[in-house]
């Protein structure tokens, strides 16, 4: 590995020398001395420095996104050489949207590290546009979306399905209809989700469905506030059933019945077009498909 360029994505990372050469184990000149050769090979400044401040150059912003797309796959290689002379152990980077992250992702990670124990996921939640992002720039070393993609250089494995349907407060005066025309619900506060999420694209297809926009909408970024949202009175919306399990069960909100709901949509593993997994990131793929085929 280029010991030049990890000094410099991590300068880049600190904006400042001292805090980088710390974290790197190196006297702050080891790591001048680092970057000044990087530039001098580069034959061009990187990076403008002042006492007060340490920023990219445009030279820097182009060899900063590379440098790190070649670090994050350099790691990855000596994952799966070690992974020759080892059982399946160390990191595996999983990037999971917000529905699966925060409530499904939890078990089956839980279930995996009893069999694997020595393996270390480190988890990011973000809406599945993000999640993909991370994948193509090499951030994660596995995805999980709702949905699907046709993002080039990505493997995808649908693998589980969501269902999704109008919830309500408990207390809603439509909760306890057994027949709803849909088009009641066009002047209700919709609680939805932001653009780029998974649950936002099914929220859009439901409405669609329905036959009408939305007259009024707030945004969202989680999931978990808009349930809290619901429950305290401010609108309805559409969410996937596991996200809303544990209010069902309490009676804190309601699942409204209309034809065509629920919809469903797919979870969908998604990996780097690459040849060789690490072993955590194939023990962790079949212990998701296992689980649910079997």
């Amino acid at each position: 590995m280029d010991q030049s360029l990890l000094v410099f994505t991590t300068v880049v990372e600190q904006k400042n020398f001292t805090r980088a050469a710390e974290l790197l184990h190196m006297t702050q000149p080891a790591v001048s001395n680092y970057i000044q050769s990087l530039e001098k090979n580069m034959g061009i400044k990187l990076l403008e420095r002042t006492n007060k401040y340490v920023r990219l150059s445009k030279a820097g912003e182009i060899v900063f996104h590379h440098a790190t797309e070649i670090l994050g796959l350099y790691a990855r290689m000596e994952r799966l050489i070690d992974d020759l002379k080892h059982t399946a152990s160390g990191p595996i980077s999983i990037g999971a949207s917000y529905t699966f992250g925060e409530y499904i992702l939890p078990h089956k990670i839980a279930s995996m590290l009893k069999m694997y124990p020595l393996v270390n996921p480190i988890i990011t939640i973000k809406n599945s546009h993000e999640i993909i992002n991370l994948l193509m720039k090499h951030k994660i070393d596995v995805g999980i979306i709702e949905g699907e993609t046709n993002a080039d250089h990505l493997k995808m494995i649908p693998f589980a399905i969501d269902e999704l349907s109008i919830t309500v407060p408990s207390n809603h005066p439509l909760a306890t209809a057994n027949e709803i025309d849909p088009l009641l619900l066009h002047l209700e506060t919709w609680l939805v989700r932001e653009e780029g999420s998974g649950t936002r694209e099914m929220q859009e297809k439901g409405f669609k469905q329905m036959g009408f926009s939305p007259k009024k909408c707030r945004t969202f970024g989680s999931t978990q506030v808009i349930k809290e949202s619901i429950e305290a009175g401010l609108g309805i919306s559409i969410l996937s059933h596991a996200s809303i399990k544990n209010e069902l069960e309490l009676g804190k909100v309601k699942i409204l019945e209309i034809d065509g709901f629920p919809i469903s949509r797919n979870f969908s593993i998604i990996t780097p077009q690459v040849e060789f997994h690490t072993k955590a990131v194939e023990i962790f793929i079949e212990s998701l498909v296992k689980k649910t085929t079997s």
